[in-house]
């Protein structure tokens, strides 16, 4: 395929409409920009050559107007010293070489048109290239977004799934056996002498706490009286 085709399929090519249209979005977009890239890189290595190549002529043309000039200057001189014959001569010269002029004139003409059409392809290239750029940049967004979303979506699903909750299910089962044997550790078991001792001190000190709270009561009542 020539350059100038591929420049047009590109050119013409409708990027969101085939990276809708496509599989795999994000290795198209990669061809696409591939494929841009090399194509920009020939735009401007022939734009370069027909530069140069227009300089060259240009030259030629200078030259030739040189020539010109020249052959002008001596029909001139030929005349004024009545040497008709030298001047038609000098005209002859003269008429080739303006010919060749008006010849490498069209020519630079020319080349002056392709590299104007060169540069305007190349900034229509670039604009197509950076558009490109910025939906490979979205989609390589949208697709760490989606996979994030996966994973979190992939987790979310795992934490729901029966095996899990069938765990906890078995977790709490065995944390309420182990209270309930907690529980049971002193069911049914007689009382040692100690502790037999223990809640008869117990008993005198709530006692003694009792009677100290009536003592106290008794002492108020009897303030109020006598006031």
């Amino acid at each position: 395929m020539g350059i100038f085709t591929r420049f047009k399929d590109i050119v013409a090519s409708n990027i969101s409409a085939m990276l809708d249209e496509a599989e795999d979005p994000e290795k198209l977009i990669k061809l696409m920009i591939r494929e841009m890239e090399d194509t920009l890189i020939e735009l401007k290595s022939s734009c370069a050559n027909t530069i140069a190549n227009q300089k060259k002529v240009r030259r030629m043309l200078d030259d030739i107007r040189t020539k010109e000039d020249f052959w002008s200057r001596k029909a001139e001189f030929a005349v004024k010293k009545g040497k008709d014959n030298l001047a038609r001569q000098a005209l002859g010269e003269k008429r080739c070489h303006t010919l060749k002029a008006e010849s490498v004139e069209n020519e630079c003409a020319e080349l002056e048109a392709i590299v104007e059409q060169y540069q305007d392809d190349i900034c229509e290239l670039e604009n197509k290239l950076k558009s490109a750029r910025e939906k490979q940049r979205m989609l390589t967004q949208r697709h760490i977004r989606a996979r994030q979303k996966k994973q979190a979506r992939q987790e979310i699903r795992r934490a729901d799934s029966a095996g899990i909750m069938q765990k906890f299910d078995e977790l709490e089962n065995h944390i309420e056996h182990m209270e309930a044997e907690a529980d049971l550790v002193n069911f049914g078991r007689q009382a040692t002498l100690e502790d037999e001792f223990n809640a008869l001190e117990t008993d005198d000190e709530i006692e003694a706490e009792l009677e100290r709270i009536k003592s106290s009561q008794s002492a108020k009542k009897d303030d109020t009286t006598h006031a």
